[in-house]
């Protein structure tokens, strides 16, 4: 402190103003501290236990690239390959509490715990519960779609379309708790899926209805709306997974049975594909 502010402090504390010539210190200026204003995570543009949420869109699941670089160093090839096995092992852990406990249910520390991981650990990959079950959608809505992808112009219709059925009755017999979380979603009114919907789905469906209609004019197919088709062999397939329970009481069997499932996929297809063939003069 200079001679000049030791002597300014000394007049103000004894009540009489400075010598004259003598510098004055300038008063420290104190502002007031505010509280610093949280707005939440941002998923998916809902709000989810209080927390506002922003419509900022999350990463998709399996960015093993951008987790690399997430951390400001980049990984080797190897490195990525563990980033990628230990996010899916989060995934997988997640998915068989989610399907049954639902989001609010399920808490981080069951998550972490399931997978193997701390949570400490599990925080390096997913910002919160909520980025975790947004990964499980979307990789979980990314394999249901895989099939209708393969829907092509150039495929036979009929043939096309019946292991289009095929292969979604496999999926719900391997992926029932899958099947059954994204109907738990769509019941909820898919709050953190619906970016997904609007989107990569709406974009999807809509080709393969082009898809379809093409067939239909080319006489390959009976008139039939595309879309209605699409969910009526979603609604059907995934029946066997969402409903097993009913399927168990009412037939004492279900998806584990192998026969059961070549019986329920010949009938699928049989229902279904009938009702497409092209009547002969009619």
């Amino acid at each position: 402190m200079s001679q000049a502010d030791s002597t300014s402090r000394r007049a103000a504390r004894a009540g009489r103003p400075a010598e004259p010539g003598a510098k004055v210190a300038k008063a420290a200026v104190i502002r007031p501290v505010t509280p610093k204003q949280v707005t939440g995570k941002q998923i998916a543009g809902k709000q989810i236990a209080g927390k506002q949420i922003t419509g900022k869109r999350l990463p998709a699941p399996g960015g093993a690239a951008a987790e690399g670089t997430r951390h400001g160093r980049a990984k080797t090839p190897t490195r990525l390959k563990r980033i990628e096995a230990k996010r899916n092992a989060i995934l997988d852990a997640a998915l068989s509490l989610f399907s049954r406990y639902g989001l609010h249910g399920t808490t981080v520390e069951e998550i972490a715990r399931t997978a193997g991981v701390s949570k400490t650990n599990l925080f390096y990959y997913f910002a919160s519960k909520e980025e975790v079950y947004v990964g499980v959608l979307s990789r979980l809505l990314d394999q249901w779609l895989d099939p209708l992808r393969e829907l092509q112009l150039d495929t036979d219709p009929i043939k096309g379309i019946g292991e289009y059925i095929r292969r979604k009755i496999l999926f719900s017999r391997t992926h029932p708790e899958a099947s059954r979380l994204f109907c738990l979603e769509m019941v909820q009114g898919a709050p953190l899926l619906r970016h997904e919907l609007e989107t990569s789905l709406k974009e999807l469906v809509d080709a393969k209805a082009q898809v379809i209609r093409a067939w239909t004019a080319a006489g390959k197919l009976g008139p039939i709306d595309p879309h209605h088709l699409i969910f009526s062999i979603w609604a059907t397939t995934q029946h066997y997974a969402d409903f097993a329970s009913q399927i168990d009481a009412l037939l004492n069997t279900g998806l584990d049975d192998e026969r059961f499932v070549e019986e329920a996929t010949r009938n699928v297809q049989r229902i279904i594909l009938d009702g497409l063939r092209v009547r002969q003069g009619g």
